[in-house]
């Protein structure tokens, strides 16, 4: 069953092959070869693009997430927070487990405030903290890892966009290509048909 499977893929794909060549078969049609002109452009065209695609994508994608990246780090501080009083964890799960921390703001504003804490937190310890300029807790800014990890995935996501874009217009164009070839086989078998068919 699986030679037999492989055999179909193989007659299959060799049609496919052999449907494609540039001969001078008299049975190919002009769209025939236009349909294969087009697919090898859009095989050349993704081959040829796509590695600047990626580039400038990735370029782009790299340049505005160290934008964010500084921007975060201008306006984010990092600063000690002293334990107050540790609460007991509201559902047993990591993230809720809180406390109540003081800390000196960048400004100079001491603010008291709930802050999450790791599991066994004392009262006393201290806990590092991002926060604004006014005190008010804030996310960490991208890490290196974060940034790069952004451009590849803008990378490949440019490359699969070109792809799917290619494919698109492969389709359509086999899609027109087809309406013309069946409307020429209907012409032409409208003058060689009464030949082949006899009426009573």
């Amino acid at each position: 069953m699986g030679a037999r499977r492989r055999d179909i893929r193989a007659t299959r794909l060799g049609r496919f092959v052999r449907g494609r060549r540039p001969d001078r078969n008299l049975l190919r049609r002009g769209s025939d070869r236009v349909e294969t002109a087009v697919l090898a452009l859009l095989v050349i065209v993704f081959l040829a693009a796509a590695p600047f695609v990626a580039l400038a994508s990735g370029s782009w994608a790299l340049a505005t997430a160290r934008q964010a990246q500084l921007a975060q780090r201008a306006s984010s501080f990092l600063v000690p927070a002293l334990v107050l009083k540790p609460e007991a964890p509201s559902g047993g799960w990591y993230g809720d487990l809180g406390a109540q921390a003081r800390w000196t703001a960048h400004d100079g504003t001491v603010i008291i405030g709930n802050i999450p804490v790791p599991l066994g937190a004392a009262a006393g310890s201290t806990q590092w903290l991002w926060t604004t300029a006014d005190g008010q807790l804030a996310n960490p800014p991208l890490e290196d890892s974060q940034v790069t990890g952004q451009a590849h995935v803008a990378e490949g996501f440019s490359v699969f966009t070109l792809a799917v874009l290619l494919t698109v217009t492969g389709l359509v164009t086999r899609w027109t290509l087809n309406k013309r070839r069946m409307a020429a086989w209907d012409t032409e078998w409208r003058s060689t048909g009464p030949r082949w068919t006899t009426r009573a």
